[in-house]
């Protein structure tokens, strides 16, 4: 593989990943509470 190709690869790689460990810290963060009970 050619360093450019290396380098896409990388890029992608960690936006993929730094999306989910964005997503993931948010969620800890801002816990989702569900729909709210309906007595």
């Amino acid at each position: 593989m050619s360093t450019g190709a290396v380098l896409m690869l990388i890029v992608a790689i960690l936006i993929v990943w730094g999306g989910l460990v964005a997503s993931i810290v948010h969620l800890r963060r801002h816990p989702d509470l569900g729909p709210p009970d309906r007595d």
